[in-house]
């Protein structure tokens, strides 16, 4: 069967199971969106191309599949980084195409050349320039290979438009070879085993988990080796979600804003078991201090991931989910010794139980002032458990993270290693258009809603329901708190001082727009939204200078906690 460049992208994609693509239209991918026509693959048009990648990273997180965005060439193109980078810094499956200038007017600086693969060499898993349309369908199932596989990450695929209008046999590769690429999936089994041994005869241990246990589901084998070795829990941003909040067991998240219990199991710990965690900078602190009297282990399956940032006593290269098997069936052969470990950290548990109590995540309520805190509890307690909640970046974000009891995976969806302002929206986007029927909230700041407010459009066009929390309190609320703490209140261009009626840019749109300003409203507004068809804002007019706690001011060990601003 000959088919033209661009019929084989589709059909490619088909054939990896692709239901929905993220995209902007233009000049050189023209051939493309003429073809998806007739294609039966769903297409959302975003408003931005930075918002299509982010909402094929929504759609990735939520699904566990490889997020598909296109682009055109030059601007388009260049449109994506962000997107891409964002993608890159989590491990998030993808594969990006872009149109590209033909072959013959490449380097000679045509109308919307870009170098995207020089551009996107570094943010990239890998990346593809197609020379020839021969080459299309390999490079197509190596590229959905490579994204997936391994620690995931985004693939570009970077197509000239002659290679879209030229025809060839069409004949997709059964399977993929890549000599230099072979990613390690078993864990060693003896190194599995000295892990078994060094976990059995802790006293004073703490599973560290990273967004590694997300990525690979790895969420029954995780519950299944804390609940036997009765090991409590924390986690890192991205591991959110990955082990229930409410479990007895669960010390919520740990690093700058993280639980004072948590940083001080882990500064005390004898035994730390990092899982699919990369330890990076905002989790632990001073790394002359993180986790000091700890031996390590380490389970990533990137082995390029593993002693770069912290000492390691016993490194376990291997796919998370395969460890955990292994160490939950080498555990049922030493079911006398699992008693006696039971009983050994119950004193470690009651440690930890203290400071719990006499240092719980909190806030100062207030009869007068909407607490952004009490928003984020009031939203968890009205949702339904298996919402999928989104964030930008910022203040709001670390609130989510705080206070929000997440209990079921892939429903935390947040820009974490890159920190993108703009994410929330178009990653909502991205996960309401794989689950139609599921509650998706996106929490945002008024300084961050801003960065990508234009994909309201396509919400309302593709009746996409997403419900958009806004605290705003006029400012650049995470840069100001850094302001006033470290910089003696010189709020330089963080007062965003226009003040932007948001109930009535939701209405423009044609969304639904609300808004509290007291603390008795916050609920009816929740309620409200949540039983109202289509994409609603709910803006809460938050206390202004409210600052997250507590906090480890940079350049600080998880033991200095400031627990009050």
């Amino acid at each position: 069967m000959k088919l033209t460049g661009s019929k084989i992208l589709l059909e490619s994609l088909l054939l990896e199971g692709v239901e929905t693509i993220f995209g902007y239209p233009g000049g050189t991918v023209i051939n493309i969106y003429d073809d998806l026509m007739d294609s039966s693959i769903k297409h959302i048009l975003t408003r931005h191309e930075q918002a299509a990648v982010h909402a094929a990273d929504g759609y990735a997180r939520a699904t566990g599949k490889v997020g598909v965005a296109l682009a055109t060439s030059g601007p388009g193109a260049t449109n994506t980084i962000t997107g891409i980078a964002t993608a890159y810094m989590d491990s998030i499956p993808m594969v990006v195409i872009t149109g590209q200038v033909p072959t013959g007017l490449i380097g000679n600086d045509a109308f919307q050349e870009a170098d995207l693969i020089g551009i996107t060499r570094p943010i990239t898993k890998h990346n593809y320039l197609v020379k020839d349309v021969k080459d299309l369908a390999r490079i197509i199932k190596q590229a959905f290979y490579i994204a997936r596989t391994g620690r995931p990450g985004p693939v570009v695929i970077d197509l000239p438009k002659d290679v879209q209008m030229a025809i060839t046999e069409f004949e997709y590769p059964e399977k993929v070879e890549l000599r230099g690429y072979k990613p390690t999936f078993g864990g060693n089994v003896r190194m599995i085993e000295k892990a078994v041994k060094m976990m059995l005869a802790a006293k004073k241990p703490v599973l560290y988990v990273g967004g590694g246990a997300t990525l690979t589901d790895a969420h029954a084998e995780l519950m299944a080796l804390a609940e036997t070795l009765q090991m409590p829990v924390t986690t890192t941003l991205m591991g959110m979600a990955s082990f229930p909040k409410r479990h007895p067991l669960s010390l919520g998240m740990l690093g700058m804003h993280g639980t004072y219990y948590a940083n001080m199991a882990v500064t005390n710990s004898d035994v730390l078991i990092a899982l699919g965690a990369r330890f990076d900078d905002r989790v632990t602190g001073k790394i002359s201090t993180f986790a000091p009297h700890a031996k390590i282990i380490h389970v990533d399956v990137d082995p390029t991931s593993i002693k770069k940032n912290v000492r390691v006593d016993l490194p376990i290269v291997g796919d998370l989910r395969d460890v955990l098997k292994k160490m939950n069936k080498k555990l049922a052969e030493h079911k006398d010794e699992v008693v006696q470990e039971n009983e050994a950290i119950k004193p470690w548990l009651k440690e930890i139980a203290a400071w719990r109590k006499d240092h719980p995540m909190s806030y100062k309520h207030s009869k007068t002032e909407i607490k952004p805190q009490f928003v984020i509890e009031k939203l968890r307690e009205l949702s339904n458990d298996d919402a999928i909640v989104t964030t930008e970046v910022g203040q709001h974000q670390m609130w989510t993270a705080q206070f929000f009891d997440f209990t079921q995976p892939r429903t935390f969806l947040s820009s974490g290693g890159l920190g993108t302002m703009g994410y929330g929206l178009p990653a909502a986007l991205g996960a309401q258009a794989a689950f139609p029927e599921r509650q998706v909230i996106d929490v945002s700041g008024d300084g961050s809603f801003q960065m990508n407010s234009q994909e309201l459009a396509t919400l309302v066009q593709y009746r996409l329901p997403v419900k958009i929390v806004i605290l705003n309190n006029n400012f650049l609320g995470m840069v100001r708190q850094w302001q006033q703490l470290f910089f003696d209140k010189r709020y330089s261009q963080t007062c965003m001082e226009l003040p932007i009626d948001f109930t009535k840019l939701a209405e423009a749109y044609g969304a639904t727009g609300l808004r509290a300003t007291k603390p008795e409203e916050v609920e009816a507004v929740i309620k409200k939204a949540f039983e109202t068809p289509g994409p609603v804002i709910m803006e809460f007019k938050v206390s202004r200078e409210e600052n997250v706690m507590p906090m480890v001011p940079a350049g600080a060990g998880l033991n200095e906690m400031v627990l009050a601003s």
